[in-house]
């Protein structure tokens, strides 16, 4: 019988032989999920393209056995799987990518080891509403943080007084146990002590064995001057206590800022409308502008046209962990009165005849290009 003839590696996984490490590695997830045994039971076909496929990753992963392959093909000896015997053995170096297979075709979740000591605590996020001026100004804030402290009584083992825990008869005290799948075998998570390789005899009466307790904290958070709605503040280890006196989480205070009845913000820079007399328009003046310090006053030229935009320099708000402010923007909006006495009627209609009014006339600027100038 004539011996069949293996074919190319490069070709097995529809890669070139130009294909980089992850061009290789898609490849051989995309065939490994296909023609999974669990997925094609009974298919001899599905399964000699299983192993087909993963001898030639084994190879090509490998960039000592992919040179000496692309020099030598497949007369080199010893380098591809030889037959089924010992396929288990020639995945242990296959690392992540079965992981992900496994997660993707069991639906499992990988966890950490049980040597990988305590598991960090969750992070937390609570909300604290402020107002413009106090974020002009800065404070600082008292919140309630609900989480989950250590338990004091049983100093987090789960445990209660005088008890201890016992090694978990389900996996020997490995945290895991080993699944067989198809042809080759997995190890995934004790069920029963989950992953801890132990078992607690006579569990803590205040935790109930899980070794932490609902608590609510009161602490005290600096809120920076400057600060912009929708920011986060993160406070290191202020989240939950860790399982197994693992590491604490963080806490992240999410900052939302009031609108204000009179102004608006753009990063830095603050903008608001203020109206004005037509006469002050016409004539020039003095107006009053309200400001986060203050009223402040800004002078209005002759002939100020209403939408007109003033910018006050360093009236906006403080700059984020450094010097300096934005500026405050004033657009003009002119009050056109709509009750007037007979002598102001008599006093605009001299007004009226001495300019010659007539009918308006069209403006050579367009009204929608004032929108495409930046204040």
């Amino acid at each position: 019988m004539a011996m069949q003839t293996k074919r190319d590696y490069y070709e097995v996984l529809g890669v070139s032989k130009q294909a980089n490490p992850d061009e290789i590695k898609k490849a051989y997830r995309k065939l490994a999920l296909k023609y999974h045994p669990d997925r094609n039971p009974g298919n001899k076909e599905a399964e000699e393209k299983f192993k087909e496929a993963a001898e030639a990753y084994a190879i090509l992963s490998d960039p000592e056995k992919r040179a000496q392959y692309d020099q030598f093909g497949h007369s080199l000896g010893g380098s591809g799987f030889s037959g089924f015997q010992g396929f288990e053995e020639s995945f242990r170096g296959f690392g992540d990518i079965f992981g992900d297979l496994f997660d993707d075709f069991f639906g499992t979740e990988r966890t950490r080891s049980r040597s990988a000591g305590g598991r960090r605590g969750s992070d937390l996020e609570v909300s604290v509403e402020i107002t413009l001026e106090e974020a002009f100004t800065g404070r600082e804030v008292s919140i309630q943080v609900p989480r989950r402290e250590t338990c004091s009584a049983c100093s987090g083992s789960g445990a209660a007084q005088g008890s201890k825990k016992s090694v978990c008869p389900e996996c020997r005290g490995t945290g895991e146990i080993r699944v067989t799948q198809g042809f080759f075998s997995l190890r995934r998570t004790c069920p029963r002590c989950r992953g801890e390789g132990e078992r607690i005899d006579k569990p803590c009466p205040d935790c109930r064995g899980r070794g932490r307790v609902e608590r609510t904290r009161k602490l005290n958070v600096k809120i920076p001057r400057g600060i912009d709605t929708d920011s986060r503040l993160k406070i290191m280890g202020e989240g939950e206590a860790g399982e197994r006196s693992g590491p604490r989480g963080d806490l992240y205070v999410h900052i939302l800022v009031k609108p204000h009845e009179f102004l608006a913000r753009r990063g830095h820079d603050l903008y608001c409308e203020l109206q004005i007399p037509f006469t002050v328009a016409a004539l020039g003046g003095e107006v009053q502008v309200p400001t986060l310090d203050g009223k402040v006053k800004l002078k209005v030229p002759a002939g100020t046209p209403s939408g007109k935009v003033f910018r006050m320099r360093e009236k906006g708000m403080p700059y984020l962990e450094r010097s300096g402010r934005g500026d405050q923007l004033v657009q003009i909006d002119i009050e056109v009165p709509t009750r007037l006495s007979e002598k102001e009627k008599a006093i605009l209609q001299e007004f009226s005849s001495e300019r010659k009014d007539s009918v308006g006339q069209p403006k050579k600027k367009g009204f929608f290009d004032q929108f495409k100038d930046p204040f």
